[in-house]
């Protein structure tokens, strides 16, 4: 089963569920993250005469899209909402969160991501296992022996891509275990498309399908059996962007609360020295970069370096000048 450990860390919280050394699934979340499944009251904004849906906007000023909407519910009638869609940024639009009217008392503060709730807040998880899941999610690749499952983000799915040396049948089979850890690694739902081998015989096909349905028992979706071209589709419950959505659409963000756990990790006394590419430094908000400081009790120096990749910020300290 594992358990779920929690960092809170400046810009994001992290979710990490470890059995033993072994990482089962991952969850990130960033402030004003709506997930699927939150209460949350709003205003309704707007309703076209005659239909129950319209706009809400949060307390925050966010907006979302509603359904439900009673017929006596008025522009400016407090509201008390739940998620059904999360909101997803992909390139080039963004797609607002999607919402429901609920019954029941309007209260404040109801905005809640179960994971983080129940999990067990600790101050750095297991040496490397963030990291690992970091990586993986930043290349869009996860490598097993034989073959390598290649991740892309698209606006209407994530399509998951299989390839190696060995022959189709055996690279199949081979791809399943670590395309179900995938999944959960890097938080994924919504449409995924995976293209297996292709497996003219059915006989092959319902073997693969049958080491899927074994391997995905316990993680909720629908799947469609594999076509004669080796593709399958799932659907699962999206509750808010994958690891991949992330970095497709805020990879400067992603690096950049990246640097910032890196330099958090850092002991010693002296000045935190934060390494960064050019395009990052304008992310390090103000407010991030004094929670560093109050955290490690370190005052806080940011240089740039061109030559440093987007993900390879880098920490350091140094004595005070």
């Amino acid at each position: 089963m594992g358990e779920w450990l929690v960092e809170q860390g400046i810009g994001e919280q992290r979710a990490l569920l470890m059995n033993g050394d072994t990482v089962l699934a991952a969850k990130m979340r960033w402030p004003g993250d709506l997930p699927v499944g939150a209460h949350i009251p709003g205003k309704l904004l707007s309703k076209p005469a005659g239909r129950s849906r319209g706009l809400a906007r949060l307390e925050n000023g966010t907006e979302v899209l509603l359904d439900r909407i009673p017929p006596s519910a008025t522009e400016g009638s407090a509201l008390l909402l739940v998620i059904t869609r999360t909101a997803i940024a992909e390139r080039g639009r963004f797609k607002r969160a999607q919402a429901r009217v609920i019954g029941g008392e309007i209260e404040h503060g109801l905005v809640q991501e179960k994971t983080m709730l129940v999990g067990d807040v600790v101050r750095r998880f297991p040496a490397g296992a963030w990291e690992d899941v970091w990586d993986a999610a930043s290349s869009g690749e996860i490598a097993f022996a034989g073959g390598t499952l290649l991740f892309s983000v698209t606006p209407a799915m994530t399509v998951i891509d299989i390839d190696g040396s060995l022959p189709p049948r055996e690279l199949a089979l081979a791809a399943v275990p670590p395309l179900a850890r995938a999944l959960r690694l890097f938080d994924l739902g919504g449409s995924i498309a995976i293209d297996f081998p292709t497996l003219p015989a059915k006989a092959d096909r319902k073997v693969v399908d049958a080491a899927l349905e074994d391997a995905l028992r316990d993680w909720p979706h629908e799947r469609t059996a594999m076509n004669g071209f080796g593709l399958v589709q799932i659907v699962a419950r999206l509750e808010g962007p994958s690891l991949l959505h992330r970095f497709a659409a805020s990879r400067i963000g992603m690096a950049a609360r990246m640097a910032l756990r890196r330099a958090e990790m850092v002991d010693g006394p002296g000045v935190t020295l934060l390494t960064v590419h050019p395009a990052l430094k304008a992310k390090l908000e103000p407010e991030w970069l004094g929670e560093l400081e109050r955290r490690t009790g370190r005052p806080v120096r940011v240089e740039t370096d061109p030559g440093l990749a987007i993900e390879a910020g880098q920490a350091q300290i140094v004595p005070h000048e």
